[in-house]
């Protein structure tokens, strides 16, 4: 791989990490560039995951503090969406390479509407959790002093909602078969489940994205030293550099960019992707 290609994932890498951090999508800047490249669908999905993880290290990092605060409520979650992720890092594995040519730019697609329609897609969900709830019983009123037992606030955390752990597994498969516009997924279901601000379950979101994509890793790099499944190392180390940095001192950077810009960017890289594959 040549010295400018590797320049070039290396600044779509930070650019990702940033992205990821602040919103979600951050792949389809670096998976597009692999494809343009002439990487095979499966082997740019596995590169770029395994680099894209180090954006995920570096921003779940950031968010430590606010992620401590949930952490006796995330068992469940984290478990179930672990093992969804590596289901679909699985099925990646056993796609036929013919399958994957046709899959791709499709999913691809898929993403990039996942973007454009974001807003629209988290205010559907949303209004769908709201008409749920309404059909529901009162709550019982808390305490006068307010206070409410551990056991208790625990049991009522929105985290352990059979519905969020549920859809979170079906978003978790998608997440580990291709990887890209994941955290967009993830930040619908989260804010429609939780009911919380998109900017107060970002935290959650990041670290998902870490189980996520580390479950996916470890099963691309088990099958590439027990089966040799290909995986272009130096393109991984470079998205790897940027993306660490990206996710960690990135995501003030891209919270202050303009959303169109962010989904600008997204959309022309992706958009090249696709010319790159169907001609």
């Amino acid at each position: 791989m040549d010295p400018l290609s590797l320049i070039v994932l290396l600044l779509m890498g930070t650019m990702a990490g940033a992205i990821n951090a602040a919103v979600g999508s951050g792949s389809l800047l670096t998976l597009p560039v692999l494809l343009a490249l002439g990487i095979p669908p499966g082997e740019a999905v596995r590169t770029n995951t395994i680099g894209i993880l180090f954006s995920t290290f570096g921003s779940t990092y950031g968010y430590r503090r606010e992620i401590a605060q949930e952490k006796g409520n995330l068992g469940p979650l984290i478990a179930v969406t672990a093992v969804s992720a590596t289901l679909g890092a699985l099925l990646l594995l056993v796609s036929p390479v013919e399958t994957l040519d046709v899959l791709v730019p499709l999913l691809i697609v898929f993403a990039l509407a996942m973007v454009i329609f974001q807003k629209r897609i988290t205010a559907a969900i949303r209004a769908g959790r709201d008409r749920r709830t309404a059909r529901r019983a009162p709550v019982a009123p808390a305490p006068a002093d307010g206070a409410i037992p551990a056991a208790e606030s625990a049991a009522r955390s929105p985290y352990r909602s059979r519905g969020l752990i549920g859809a979170m597994g079906a978003a978790s498969v998608y997440g580990g078969y291709f990887t890209a516009a994941q955290g967009i997924l993830y930040l619908g279901v989260l804010g429609a489940f939780t009911g919380r601000s998109m900017g107060s379950v970002n935290s959650i979101k990041n670290l998902l994205s870490l189980v996520v994509n580390l479950a996916a890793a470890t099963v691309y790099l088990i099958a590439h030293f027990v089966l040799g499944v290909e995986i272009v190392w130096i393109a991984t180390a470079a998205i790897a550099v940027g993306a660490l940095a990206g996710g960690y001192f990135g995501a003030h950077l891209a919270k202050r960019m303009p959303e169109w810009l962010l989904r600008g960017i997204i959309v022309a890289v992706a958009l090249f992707a696709l010319v790159r594959q169907l001609l």
